[in-house]
């Protein structure tokens, strides 16, 4: 990448989609569910040889920030930016332009988050590579993964023409953003060819997403002032504290990319990505058995069971299955969470009943 291209991972979220074992102490991207490795250590390795340590900045809020540090050294402590509480993610795109306008302000940004899975890095590489360009010619860009099911977890982009120019991949202007569909709508999106998942990847330059962010948030936009005008002068970490928790939550989708006009998606063919958005998620990116079980777990018996994700944080602890089918089974030191395959989307029901119950410490 060039002098003045800039990776920023989004490493600041709650942990909830995989509970038990992720907690709000304990986000999935600090989990060591691949080979060893969390997928934040994931995220970072694989912008090796498009970014260097310095050019890579990370968002996460204050309370994640030391594990993450532990777990990738190599990124320069000034480039964790610190939110005092999470806002959604159009405050996390707007603290780090803000941030590295200061730094350079002919600077590009690659948004890209800390918790997805991808297979095929050499693809990655390309994409970034063709979306900086439309980036840099002044597009909101954007990532669309081509459905491969009728996936009711993730938004949907409708494409629209294509985008005439001198570009090495194509890309085409987005006709709409459509949130997490039912399964009808979403069998219908998967046939008609015209839709591509929202894999939640960004790319543009500072000065036009700043632009954007005064068009259509301008509250917003105030305060990134306050904090650009601020940015590495004594009492700058006491403002951002200040002005923070009068930010209203929201998304950058939402906020911005479902109203400007110069949004253009690339379609990305064969990327192998996954949100891993929930337990069920994992069958499609792990190794699993003859019968299609799943076992993160030693030592286990598995007798005439299939279908099953075994996980338990008790080392040695025995774990014996027999003639069930299609289980989620984690357990943790305090919690032991058994669901259907099917159910795990709903987990979140489960944890609204904790809350109601006054259970917050298993959270």
């Amino acid at each position: 990448m060039g002098l003045h291209d800039f990776a920023v991972i989004m490493a600041g979220g709650g942990g909830t989609r995989l509970w038990p074992l992720s907690r709000s102490n304990r986000p999935k991207q600090m989990l060591a569910l691949f080979e060893q490795k969390t997928l934040f250590e994931i995220a970072i390795g694989r912008l090796d040889g498009l970014f260097l340590p310095e050019q890579i900045f990370v968002v996460t809020v204050r309370e994640q920030a030391r594990e993450l540090q532990k777990l990738c050294p190599q990124i320069p402590v000034e480039n964790y930016l610190l939110e005092p509480m999470p806002r959604g993610t159009a405050a996390v795109v707007g603290y780090a332009a803000a941030a590295l306008s200061t730094v350079d302000p002919q600077a590009a940004m690659v948004v890209l988050t800390a918790d997805h899975f991808i297979r095929n890095e050499d693809e990655f590489h390309q994409l970034i590579r063709a979306a900086l360009e439309y980036a840099r010619s002044g597009y909101l860009t954007t990532l669309g993964i081509y459905p491969t099911s009728p996936a009711t977890g993730y938004g949907y982009i409708e494409r629209g023409e294509k985008v005439e120019g001198p570009y090495q991949r194509e890309a085409f202007k987005v006709k709409k953003f459509k949130e997490k569909p039912d399964l009808e709508s979403a069998r219908a999106m998967l046939s008609d060819g015209r839709h591509l998942w929202n894999s939640g990847m960004f790319f543009w330059r500072v000065d036009r997403i700043l632009e954007e962010f005064s068009l259509w948030m301008p509250d917003l936009h105030d305060t990134l002032e306050q904090i650009q005008e601020n940015w590495g002068k004594p009492g700058c970490d006491a403002l951002i504290e200040s002005l923070w928790k009068d930010i209203i939550p929201e998304t950058i989708d939402y906020g911005i990319m479902e109203k400007a006009d110069q949004v253009v998606v690339l379609p990305a063919f064969d990327l192998g990505w996954n949100d891993v958005g929930s337990w069920d998620s994992l069958f499609e990116v792990l190794p699993l058995d003859a019968q299609g079980n799943l076992s993160l777990s030693k030592p286990v018996i598995l007798n005439r069971a299939a279908g099953n994700l075994l996980i338990s944080e008790k080392e040695r602890k025995l774990i014996a299955l027999l003639g069930v089918e299609d289980l989620i089974i984690v357990d943790t030191d305090q919690v032991l969470m058994v669901c259907r395959k099917d159910e795990a989307q709903h987990l979140k029901e489960l944890i609204n009943i904790a809350k109601e119950n006054g259970l917050n410490e298993y959270l």
